[in-house]
């Protein structure tokens, strides 16, 4: 481990250990499980690990957040947060991530009260100051900590040191909740977020880790890594009967491959 890697963990757990107690906005990530690790190795007891249930997040990454806290062993709590309900997210323009972090980030505040908790954290980390992340004002006027963030640790460091403690989450793909799968304009709906978590959850079943299918009415637009795309096609004759098996007509591949916020290029 580098000298400088070293002291940005020393950072890190110099910011935890101010806090006294902290609950960590948990989605069993990259990220928040590694911020997890590291409030619970520093607080113990004092920190609390909360993971949100709604249409906007798959199934599958909650039995993951739970498996993960476990191997922790903090302490971790399950909410029910209603962004779906509320109009200005169903309209899907651009400040989308703003009434959904508000309305997540409330919830736990809720809860951090009602532990007798100080501080609220989350894992927004270095390198996200460079992407278009409108939830980040929510989260500064809850005062929400983003200690990675403070830490000045990117993506890549993170990982590092999650293999370095042993996180089985250190090559976990990266995740957005699958809101991020409409463009701006189109209107998120129960019954299409649930299309596409069934989609999704079809081709990874297929051994595909890293993707995303974008939701263009009766079209669907896969992104994969491009090491994946003989997978892709190997499989493309499932792939299309599933996918159409669910409501889609037309099913392409994005020869650009998989990258991260593809849908914010139009802004």
């Amino acid at each position: 481990m580098t000298q400088l890697l070293v002291s940005k963990l020393k950072c890190l757990k110099e910011c935890i250990k101010s806090m006294n107690s902290a609950v960590i906005a948990f989605s069993g990530g990259v990220d928040s499980t590694f911020l997890a690790k590291v409030a619970f190795d520093v607080l113990g007891k004092r920190a609390v690990a909360v993971t949100a249930v709604s249409p906007t997040h798959p199934k599958r990454e909650l039995e993951e957040a739970r498996k993960h806290a476990k191997s922790i062993g903090i302490q971790h709590i399950v909410i029910n947060t209603n962004e779906t309900e509320l109009q200005k997210f169903k309209e899907n323009t651009p400040g989308r991530c703003y009434f959904c972090k508000k309305e997540l980030f409330s919830k736990i505040m809720a809860k951090k009260k009602k532990k007798n908790i100080e501080n609220v954290i989350d894992a927004t980390n270095y390198d996200d100051l460079d992407d278009y992340r409108p939830g980040m004002q929510a989260l500064n006027e809850l005062n929400i900590v983003s200690p990675l963030r403070d830490a000045k640790l990117t993506k890549d460091e993170i990982r590092q040191l999650s293999k370095n403690m042993g996180l089985d989450t250190w090559d976990k793909p990266a995740f957005a909740c699958l809101a991020s799968r409409f463009p701006y304009g189109t209107e998120i709906t129960r019954e299409n977020l649930e299309k596409v978590e069934k989609a999704e959850d079809m081709i990874h079943d297929l051994g595909i880790k890293q993707l995303r299918v974008r939701f263009h009415g009766k079209i669907a637009r896969i992104e994969v890594e491009k090491g994946e795309t003989d997978t892709l096609i190997k499989h493309s004759k499932e792939i299309i009967t599933g996918l159409k098996g669910l409501g889609f007509v037309y099913i392409t591949l994005d020869l650009e491959g998989y990258r991260m916020g593809s849908l914010n290029e139009v802004l």
